[in-house]
């Protein structure tokens, strides 16, 4: 008999990167990969969720980023005006809720297109964040399906390509305040990156849940839509917390119930940075942070123990 060449144990093998691995080199690539991808009898615990979650994002960082770019490109390529839209939704939105209030309920406010805008520039980062992540799991049947890797960085990215988006309003509103409002232009500005960083904490928590939940129930993103529609009109968006004030002295437990509403504080925050040039309320922006950690600690539990069912239900 001929030689059959070298040992099974030695014969290299290609590898996608073009180099010729060893079966034992290839034995020991799974301990390349993270822990959520070994297979295991015994689940991690709640905390070990936790920090398997963080893990992944920090480690999957360039993932993310790629993801986060590529979302934006299609974003932008799918429409005629691209990433101008980005821009002109919001100067279209506030118009559109100028004449509302001002021409059809007839309620006047000092300078309402900076009133209204400072509110509708983060609440847009919000929803769209929200709607793109909900989808961000289930749009991905194929990918999951095929390769193996943190599936956490769908929703992740959908949020990140949402900072981009809530960058391009934040342009908007330095150039209206720049050419129509200079007079209040103040030092508090330096303040929206801190609320910025409330409301992403709380939108991370809020994706993780309902894209997880989206891959099971796919009614989530119809509800969603119009829970989003009703939470607008709940939080000081069209109005202030002078109004709230108001409706507590006739309506004390309505008004108390819209207070607990996280946005009321973080579009409060955003306001009494930009439009009344006063320091926010930093006790109330650390409670909405506090319960917003833990809403997300709670959202990488859910999304973690659902996790290895994507594959199966999609």
């Amino acid at each position: 008999m001929g030689w059959a060449g070298p040992p099974m144990a030695t014969r290299p093998v290609p590898s996608l990167s073009g180099r010729y691995r060893t079966l034992p080199e290839r034995m020991n690539m799974s301990h390349e990969a993270p822990a959520a991808f070994h297979a295991s009898a015994v689940r991690p615990g709640a905390f070990g969720l936790v920090r398997e979650a963080f893990d992944e994002v920090r480690s999957r960082r360039r993932l993310i980023r790629y993801l986060a770019r590529a979302d934006l490109k299609k974003t932008g390529a799918d429409t005629v005006f691209g990433n101008l839209w980005w821009i002109l939704d919001p100067i279209l939105q506030m118009i559109v809720y100028v004449v509302l209030v001002t021409l059809i309920f007839r309620r006047s406010q000092p300078d309402f297109p900076l009133f209204i805008f400072g509110a509708i520039v983060p609440w847009k980062w919000f929803t769209s964040s929200i709607s793109e992540a909900i989808t961000s799991v289930s749009g991905q049947d194929r990918l999951i399906k095929q390769i193996k890797f943190p599936k956490i960085a769908l929703p992740a990215a959908t949020v990140v390509s949402g900072i981009v988006q809530f960058g391009f309003g934040l342009l908007t509103l330095a150039g209206m305040l720049v050419l129509l409002y200079p007079e209040r232009i103040t030092v508090t500005l330096l303040l929206i990156p801190l609320i910025a960083a409330v409301q992403l904490v709380f939108t991370m928590a809020l994706a993780l849940v309902l894209a997880a939940l989206n891959v099971f129930f796919r009614d989530v993103v119809n509800l969603a839509r119009h829970a989003m529609r009703l939470w607008f009109y709940l939080s000081p968006a069209l109005y202030g917390a002078a109004l709230v004030q108001e409706l507590g002295q006739t309506q004390p437990l309505l008004a108390q119930l819209m207070k607990l509403n996280p946005f009321f504080t973080i579009l409060e925050a955003y306001r009494s940075a930009i439009y009344f040039g006063t320091v926010p309320d930093f006790a109330a922006l650390a409670v909405v942070l506090l319960v917003s950690v833990a809403l997300l600690a709670l959202g990488a539990i859910v999304f973690k123990q659902l996790e290895p069912s994507f594959a199966k239900v999609l």
